[in-house]
């Protein structure tokens, strides 16, 4: 079995002495991990950071085995952002986001597209947190956790939208919610037309999406928390 792509490095943990295994996150085979000799040695470890950009060949016996890569650098991207504290929070979230929630060898290659995107963001835009934010909805969508925000689930109505269930994802009119506000989340209007979102509104986003994201991936007894590197991220967010 082989395959050759282009992708994102998302994590190294050591294997043995000197080898590592690494989750790339490409457009047509999904999150794939791999073992790569010499993976923790000094010429491999600036190529293998989370966020870079590489070439890889995948190679194993049968498809459900390990497997081993071989990796050639394209893009360093981790070594661009380091003298941006934000922007590598956002780097290190983004890949620790997509090796916790995607399932192994599943291909998703709008979000692969839409993460590139975003990855370019981060040192060119400075809303970057906002696309961050609508990246996250992307997240939930792929995993089947999407929002519906098209339309208020009471009435229907298209204006007006101004809180999120948190049962069914639907968005709610302000006067639909009208006794009800405690019981329902904020929705930020950043998510509800393009261009950039205040403090509060980023706020108020992140926690929407990370309601639904515990939802859908750490409700089951034993299942892993969402990554401290996304924590992280939200705490220098809020700090402005």
């Amino acid at each position: 079995m082989e395959w050759a792509a282009q992708g994102l490095v998302l994590a190294v943990r050591a294997h043995g002495e000197s080898a590592a295994i690494v989750e790339i996150f490409t457009e047509a085979q999904g999150r794939h991990a791999g073992v790569v000799r010499g993976g923790m040695g000094r010429r491999m470890a600036p190529v293998l950071m989370p966020g870079n950009e590489v070439a890889a060949v995948w190679r194993a016996r049968l498809g459900e085995h390990l497997g081993h890569f071989t990796i050639e650098p394209l893009r360093a991207r981790a070594a661009a952002l380091m003298t941006d504290r934000r922007a590598l929070a956002g780097l290190s979230a983004i890949c620790a986001m997509i090796s916790r929630a995607l399932p192994e060898r599943e291909p998703h290659g709008g979000l692969y597209a839409a993460t590139l995107v975003l990855l370019d963001a981060l040192a060119t835009v400075p809303d970057w947190p906002v696309l961050y934010l609508r990246w996250e909805c992307g997240l939930l969508a792929d995993l089947g956790f999407g929002l519906d925000l098209g339309a208020c689930a009471v009435t229907g109505a298209r204006d007006g939208l101004a809180f999120v269930s948190p049962r069914t994802g639907r968005a709610v009119t302000a006067e639909a919610a009208r006794g009800w506000e405690d019981k329902l989340l904020p929705l930020p209007q950043c998510l509800l037309r393009p261009g950039p979102a205040d403090p509060a509104d980023l706020a108020a986003g992140l926690r929407l999406t990370g309601h639904f994201l515990n939802r859908g991936l750490c409700a089951d007894p034993g299942s892993r928390p969402l990554p401290e590197a996304r924590a992280r991220l939200v705490d220098l967010l809020s700090r402005g």
